[in-house]
């Protein structure tokens, strides 16, 4: 069985790697056979009209959260793994001057790039953490919107990250989140094999148990809609969920 510490440092020194290839002009952190399933390709032109090449070429997710969220002007995001910090700078566009777009990450090569990417950007709104998504460093009731793109998933304690969701949004704040949802008979090398692992598709949940754990940190309104297909034995998907509100 792999350790959680492991996992953890394979997934940093993993996206450490990454963050440094799209600092130095890598076209895309993805492989060929990965490019249409994963990363950039899944924003729109104007989407990254709108950021820095290094942001784009940073992006490993398997969605595009930033078009589910329905954000608002004023409202305060945070992104899960915000990696070179495309969903953070489209996210404060989003929320205006009025709004916050927080990024949370635990690689400080990420990290860098991603606010010399908002700084590139010219958007003032927007604050990156350090810290990892199972210890969110923000207080309880502090976030309208949580958004994600593939990280929970590469995460060793995803009940941790649910639970810590539901801690920091506000009553009536909303989960939208792009992730990998495996299918159930997905096979045990798979889930065992590192390389998969930090490649988004090992850890991945079935849709069943990504649905049990939002239920269990009292999440309501759960929606999981599949997308398109990542792996033989696993899909990309759109996660919503609600923590509920006065007198629910």
């Amino acid at each position: 069985m792999l350790d959680r510490d492991g996992i953890r440092e394979s997934v940093r020194r993993r996206y450490g790697e990454l963050a440094v290839a799209a600092s130095q002009g890598s076209p895309s952190c993805c492989a060929p056979e990965q490019q249409s399933t994963f990363g950039s390709s899944l924003y729109g032109t104007a989407q990254l009209g709108d950021v820095p090449e290094a942001a784009a070429a940073a992006s490993l997710g398997c969605g595009n959260p930033t078009m589910v969220a329905d954000l608002h002007p004023g409202e305060v995001v945070l992104d899960l793994g915000s990696g070179g910090g495309i969903d953070v700078i489209l996210s404060a566009r989003r929320v205006g001057p009025n709004g916050t777009a927080y990024g949370l990450d635990m690689t400080d090569e990420m990290l860098e790039l991603a606010r010399r990417n908002a700084a590139e950007a010219g958007v003032s709104n927007v604050q990156f953490l350090k810290g990892e998504i199972e210890d969110i460093p923000l207080p309880e009731a502090s976030v309208d919107v949580i958004i994600s793109n593939c990280v929970i998933n590469l995460s060793p304690d995803k009940a941790a990250v649910i639970g810590e969701a539901a801690r920091v949004l506000r009553p009536d704040g909303r989960l939208a989140i792009s992730d990998v949802i495996a299918d159930p008979d997905m096979d045990a090398a798979t889930k065992q094999d590192m390389q998969r692992w930090t490649g988004c598709i090992a850890g991945a949940l079935t849709g069943d148990e990504y649905a049990q754990l939002l239920h269990d940190a009292g999440f309501v309104d759960v929606e999981i809609t599949d997308t398109h297909q990542v792996h033989p034995h696993a899909t990309s998907a759109i996660i919503r969920a609600r923590r509920p509100g006065p007198g629910f």
